[in-house]
């Protein structure tokens, strides 16, 4: 891969100014025809069934069946599958700007790499170590949470023989878990085999967690017909909240669609990525939504919203009508779901350590790869040696809310991403083929003339960026042997009309984002003084109206049909798709934290709630 760089002199620029041209700089995205990474390249065993089972398998987590009775009671009451359904809607905006950017760019970088080729190396450098800290944390949380989940299966809190079980240390006030230590050494072990081995077993974990979703919806349906859904028949109404509080629910079961984008770290390990990958990322995202919204349909009919139990919703719904062992199948289902989700949180991490190493972001050690296995098991091995510590000796529930800063982040940046690759491709722009010939030969003669040596012959695309020394698209340097082309050939007007406009595109989008962050800060900081708040309101939402209908109205770029590998998914609806998909970002980066301590419960935290538990205390 190669770099946009600045082919003239710095003169004058200064240390300040060349940190600066180092933070915006742009990597090259591979095309179909580009050069190959050699001892880099991953293992191409990848198909659409392995991509549902990694995105299913990293979404549902034991979350959901806390989630469930939590936003229920506080939120959306019987109108919790409305919440789930916006919030997919939500989720789904961001998986289609995954699904272009991850058919067009198919690397193991994911969300760095495209921000890497779309907006610079500065933000990239924050996205990858983002998605870094979110990868690690979220893995170490999801293991302390299995370990109780076991012991209620084997009858019960202290039902794990000593050297799996929790122990507290003396003196320093710290828990350690082995049990979840050794589950990450497994997982790692197992990542360290290939890609396929570990997301085949990945998908028989997920399957039994369906399973056991696919028994709460049919039991939980049978019973709801036979006892005519008590929960519906309330007199307060399907929105007993409001329409405020349905939507203040779907901010909160949002973060239950968290994890989907696992699938695009995988890309360059996708037989075919101009199809499968989108196929996978939207069977994915399509499965969780409709388990989602089936199971709270189910759950909220059993028990009226005011009488569910905000820990154990689903087991304490079926203990109200005397099927008490369900419980451990619901359990079972936590288990397998936090068991996949842990796979699902250490598998993309190594590829983003790679894909950092590649750019000599980090040191190459991280960029190694396996000759027979085809996988990074240095970064690998890092990656769980990193999670164990932290899953064996740290409480990361205070952590926890990382990831999804991690996450909300990547979301971001790769909404605007598809904005820039529309509008402001960074590497090339086609050529129309009537004037290859006239480039080819101008370009030939005009090298021959400043002594330099007889260049390969043209491709189809030139560079349009402002370092380009080619006479014919600089124009003003255009030879005086040929006076005539710059004047009357009319694709020159069309190159300066089109840089005109990639610079009108480029300030529209800034100031689009600018604008999306100044109207979700006012509108949710309720300490801003009315006056101060509302005039934020209006300046930001008029920035943001104003970049809508300029980037509606301006022509997209033509290179956006040959950027990298061409005949991937297309994002439908630009802007107004990548543009809502900014402001819905943003806003739940902004009121993270307080969604975070009022509603959301961590999947860790789920996972020690089961555990905390005995039977008989859970069907209570």
């Amino acid at each position: 891969m190669g770099f946009l760089v600045d082919s003239q002199k710095d003169g004058g620029i200064g240390f300040l100014g060349g940190c600066v041209k180092t933070l915006i700089r742009r990597k090259q995205v591979d095309s179909a025809d580009g050069n190959v990474h050699g001892h880099h390249q991953l293992a191409k065993e990848l198909s659409v069934l392995h991509l549902i089972a990694i995105g299913v398998g990293s979404t549902i987590g034991a979350g959901v069946y806390i989630l469930v009775g939590t936003v229920a009671r506080e939120h959306a009451g019987p109108a919790l599958a409305l919440s789930f359904l916006i919030a997919g809607f939500a989720a789904a905006l961001s998986a289609f700007c995954y699904a272009e950017l991850a058919s067009r760019c198919p690397s193991a970088g994911s969300a760095y790499h495209y921000s890497y080729i779309c907006v610079g190396e500065g933000v990239a450098w924050l996205v990858g170590w983002a998605l870094i800290l979110e990868y690690t944390i979220g893995g170490s949380a999801v293991a302390r949470g299995i370990s109780p989940n076991l012991a209620l299966l084997f009858g019960g809190e202290g039902s794990l023989p000593f050297f799996l079980a929790r122990q507290a240390i003396p003196g320093l006030g710290i828990v350690v878990d082995p049990c979840a230590a050794i589950l990450v050494f497994v997982v790692t072990g197992l990542l360290c085999v290939g890609i396929k081995e570990s997301t085949m077993v990945q998908g028989i974990v997920t399957t039994v967690n369906l399973c056991a979703m696919l028994f709460v919806i049919i039991a939980g349906t049978y019973l709801g017909f036979k006892t005519g859904w008590s929960g519906y028949e309330l007199p307060t109404g399907y929105f007993p909240f409001g329409v405020d509080g349905m939507l203040a629910g779907s901010a909160v079961v949002f973060f239950a669609y968290i994890g989907f984008d696992s699938v695009a770290s995988t890309a360059e390990e996708v037989r075919n990525p101009q199809r499968d990958l989108p196929m996978g990322i939207g069977f994915a995202l399509s499965i969780c939504c409709s388990l989602y919204m089936l199971v709270s349909i189910v759950v909220v009919g059993l028990v009226p919203y005011y009488a569910m139990d905000p820990d154990t919703p689903i087991s304490s719904a079926f203990a109200a009508h005397g099927m008490q062992w369900a419980v451990y199948i619901i359990t079972a289902g936590a288990v397998m779901a936090l068991c996949s989700t842990l796979m699902g949180s250490m598998l993309p991490q190594p590829r983003i350590l790679m894909a950092m190493a590649r750019d000599g972001l980090l040191p190459s050690f991280f960029s190694d790869v396996n000759k027979k296995s085809q996988v990074p098991v240095k970064s690998t091995v890092v990656t769980g040696l990193c999670a164990a510590t932290l899953a064996f000796c740290m409480d990361v529930d205070q952590l926890a809310g990382m990831v999804s800063v991690g996450t909300l982040l990547a979301f971001t940046m790769v909404a605007i991403s598809v904005l820039i690759l529309r509008y402001v491709p960074p590497d090339e722009v086609p050529v129309p083929s009537s004037l290859q010939d006239t480039i080819d030969s101008v370009s030939l003669h005009y090298n021959r003339i400043s002594g330099g040596s007889t260049k390969k012959k043209s491709k189809a695309h030139a560079s349009i960026s402002k370092d380009s020394k080619l006479p014919l698209l600089v124009g003003k340097n255009a030879p005086a042997d040929y006076p005539d082309l710059v004047k009357e050939d009319p694709s020159v007007k069309y190159v300066l009309s089109e840089e005109k406009r990639r610079k009108i595109a480029g300030w529209t989008i800034a100031f689009t984002c600018i604008g999306a962050f100044t109207l979700t800060y006012a509108a949710s900081n309720l300490a801003i003084q009315w006056l101060v708040r509302y005039c934020l309101c209006g300046f930001g939402g008029a920035l943001l109206l104003t970049g809508l209908v300029v980037l509606t109205c301006i022509e997209q770029d033509e290179a956006r049909h040959n950027f990298g590998h061409s005949g991937g998914f297309t994002c439908p609806f630009v802007p107004l798709l990548p543009i809502f998909c900014i402001l819905i970002n943003i806003y739940l980066l902004v009121n993270l934290g307080s969604l975070m301590d009022a509603v959301y419960v961590p999947v860790a935290h789920a996972g020690e709630i089961y555990g905390r538990r005995s039977s008989g205390d859970t069907l209570a």
